[in-house]
């Protein structure tokens, strides 16, 4: 999950202020991250009763970036403001215990300084996978998307690459998305062929609501040859929802990399999901060097 692997000390003091959590989970059970009516799943709800019953009193969770129903993250960034104190191997272990099977906490630390989950990110990392084959997936049913349409990654690549940079994504924005402004700076995309995988790989400031989903549904349009690489151009110039085709699946979308200044001394993450890993070089699952410098470096918040 790290780039550098993680000991479970007991030789430390995290808490008394506040306390940072790194994690991973299985969507497929729930109806995403935030808190729902009772009755029905939320990664928040698991996640907060456990924290509370480590730190012993009710806890508030603030996470870098919510994810939809059925959406997965191998790396997750979360805090909570607690008097208690803990050593590592307490809080993750501890909270591990507590958790269902499909969460799992990897990493805790002190907040330092001002340190906020969601407003201190830099960016946010997602990868969207397709398996790529005539026959459907069974194992990894729930855990990729997929189509029976040979796809041309190279195309899909080429044709992305006017998302690049700082753009109205109106297009791409799900008609129920309440952020205040359509305006994106995505850092970098590419699309890449793993065996019978094809991975999007986008990394920005900050998403809109289905804005990965809706680029993922145009890019395979696109790359099943239904649509020509101009087309992906045509939609973002229109900033109009209705003319950007399909959202694709949440099932295929992974939350991997959440990006901070190195003083608040959150780990760096190592991209997955785990299955794709091996097949990346340590420099493909570090955090992207940006393609496109923002002109005013501005961070912008879901």
């Amino acid at each position: 999950m790290f780039l550098e692997t993680q000991q479970l000390t007991t030789d430390n003091a995290i808490g008394a202020g506040r306390v940072a959590l790194a994690f991973e989970y299985d969507g497929r059970s729930f109806h995403g991250w935030q808190l729902q009516k009772s009755g029905v799943r939320s990664v928040e709800a698991e996640l907060t009763r456990a924290v509370a019953k480590v730190a012993d009193h009710p806890v508030d969770l603030v996470c870098a970036g919510r994810t939809d129903a059925g959406v997965h993250a191998s790396y997750q960034i979360a805090h909570f403001d607690t008097p208690s104190v803990r050593n590592l191997r307490s809080w993750v272990m501890g909270i591990n215990t507590a958790l269902p099977e499909d969460i799992s906490v990897h990493w805790a630390g002190n907040g330092t300084g001002d340190f906020h989950a969601r407003f201190s990110a830099t960016y946010r990392r997602y990868r969207y996978i397709i398996y790529n084959h005539p026959v459907r997936p069974g194992i990894q049913r729930g855990q990729v998307s997929w189509t029976f349409r040979p796809l041309d990654a190279e195309l899909m690549d080429r044709a992305a690459q006017v998302l690049a940079g700082e753009h109205d994504f109106s297009s791409f924005r799900a008609a129920g998305c309440q952020s205040r402004t359509p305006i994106r700076f995505l850092e970098r995309i590419s699309v890449t062929r793993k065996r019978d995988f094809v991975v999007i790989d986008v990394q920005a400031n900050a998403f809109l609501h289905h804005m990965v989903r809706n680029i993922a549904g145009a890019l395979m349009a696109v790359g099943a040859g239904r649509q020509p690489a101009e087309w992906i151009h045509e939609i973002l110039a229109a900033r109009d929802r209705t003319v950007a085709g399909v959202t694709a699946p949440p099932h295929g979308l992974y939350l991997v990399d959440v990006g901070y200044p190195g003083a608040f001394g959150v780990p760096a993450a190592e991209c997955g999901p785990g299955f794709l890993r091996p097949w990346y070089s340590r420099a493909e699952n570090s955090p992207l060097a940006p393609t496109h410098i923002h002109p005013r470096q501005r961070v912008l918040s879901q």
